[in-house]
């Protein structure tokens, strides 16, 4: 890889099969590097066919049945070599897809949400967290991206929607700062520190899109050295139906 911009994109589409025309709308316009997507709610067999060769992207689609699941896209422009990819031994439910490009490991991940289970939630971001440090150890560089279900501090919940609840416990919270302590940046929040409005994500009612009250639920995560100037991340409120919004990140190339 060369030294030029590396572009990701993050979204859970909530449905490839429903959204498939959106994906690929947005690589089309973006030409994303890295694309990682969750609940994608599909097994491979059942995942649009346009999808498996979208605009030259090496792709792997991890899920069963209408559930959960998750897909990881690298552009073959970028990377030529076809990348083996790989699932940490704690992928228990189709969450988390892996490729290891040299020294650089890219991850698409989708945490479980914790409203049925909370001690598995609890389980995985641990068990997350010391795939994270492993690999520091192994001085590998990491993008990690994806719907990580915990909205790191208050400033990431719109007021009307701050309470002690799943998805803001201070257990959970301390969890992800554990994880950014591996040498890893929250890039979207690196880029804009004080604003208290950038959400990813919308409940679907009170017309809370359009009023932009939500979360900020998907991060695009990266090694320090991945991260700075000219370095670049938005949440796109404004594309496609999911109750997530995309987003894309421009990083520091490996």
């Amino acid at each position: 890889m060369c030294a030029v911009a590396l572009k990701v994109l993050t979204w859970n589409v909530n449905g490839i099969r429903a959204r498939s025309a959106q994906v690929l709308a947005l690589l089309a316009d973006e030409r994303p590097d890295v694309v990682c997507l969750q609940e994608i709610k599909a097994s491979p067999e059942k995942v649009p066919g346009d999808l498996f060769v979208a605009a030259d992207y090496h792709a792997h689609w991890h899920g069963q049945g209408g559930y959960s699941g998750v897909a990881l896209l690298l552009r073959r422009e970028r990377f030529a070599e076809t990348p083996r990819f790989t699932h940490p031994p704690f992928d228990l439910e189709h969450r988390i897809v892996v490729a290891e490009v040299g020294t650089t490991v890219f991850a698409s991940v989708y945490v479980p949400n914790g409203g049925k289970d909370f001690a598995a939630k609890m389980s995985f971001l641990r068990e997350l967290d010391a795939w994270a440090a492993e690999l520091a150890a192994r001085e590998r560089r990491l993008v990690l991206s994806g719907d990580l279900n915990v909205a790191r501090t208050d400033s990431d919940v719109h007021p009307v929607f701050r309470a002690e609840m799943i998805g803001q416990l201070p257990e959970e919270r301390a969890l992800l700062e554990s994880l950014f302590a591996r040498g890893l940046v929250d890039v979207g929040r690196s880029v804009a520190p004080d604003d208290d409005r950038l959400f990813t994500w919308w409940a679907p009612w009170r017309n809370a899109r359009a009023r932009n009250l939500g979360w900020r639920l998907d991060y695009v995560v990266a090694s320090r050295a991945l991260v700075g100037e000219g370095t670049t991340c938005v949440s796109r409120r404004d594309v496609g139906t999911s109750d997530h919004g995309p987003v894309i990140a421009l990083l520091r190339g490996p």
